[in-house]
């Protein structure tokens, strides 16, 4: 027998049971601290969802803390966004006018939760562009196809009015409206 043939039995150190259950412990802590902060970015405002129940205020900007693992924060734009829609009405002489439509719109920050809690997915979808076409179409019924190319500013500024009154003041707010591309039908564009 050699001296090489004979191994000691390992033994374990006296304190590694401490240490294995100490790092454990501050692993466990960094992970729930780590989930029970939140972020809200610069131009959003934070809609807490507490289990499904949302929370009556919004959450300012910047660093918070939530309810590990069953509070979650929802981020809503307060910015100024820009959104493109085609356009389709009938001017006074029947003619089909055919335009693009820029709106310039913006979540107010008052409305932020209300309009997360009671309305499903994007608004500009749901609540502006239907009733920017029916403002549109409104302004345009009360001119000629003519006096809609030549007066697009006053027919913009009508469906603007129109479209303010028609969402509501304080809940959503459209900035301005851009209309570009006007096309007329064929019968009318010939004579002008």
């Amino acid at each position: 027998m050699s001296q090489f043939d004979y191994a000691p039995p390992y033994r374990r150190p006296p304190h590694m049971g401490k240490l294995i259950g100490i790092a454990l412990l501050v692993f466990v802590a960094i992970i729930v601290l780590t989930s029970g902060t939140y972020v809200v970015q610069p131009g959003h405002r934070g809609v807490a969802v507490t289990l499904g129940k949302v929370a009556p205020d919004f959450r300012p900007v910047g660093f918070g803390f939530r309810k590990p693992f069953v509070t979650h924060i929802e981020q809503i734009s307060v910015r100024q966004q820009t959104r493109s829609l085609p356009a389709e009405c009938y001017s006074s002489d029947l003619q089909q006018v055919k335009a693009q439509l820029r709106v310039l719109y913006r979540i107010p920050e008052q409305s932020v939760v209300k309009i997360f809690q009671e309305y499903a997915g994007e608004p500009f979808d749901n609540l502006i562009a239907p009733r920017v076409l029916e403002a549109l179409k409104e302004a345009a019924a009360v001119q000629s196809a003519e006096q809609f190319v030549k007066q697009r500013e006053e027919v913009k500024a009508k469906a603007l009015e129109l479209a303010r009154r028609k969402i509501g003041g304080g809940f959503l707010e459209i900035v301005d409206l851009v209309l570009y591309d006007i096309t007329l039908s064929t019968e009318i564009v010939t004579p002008i």
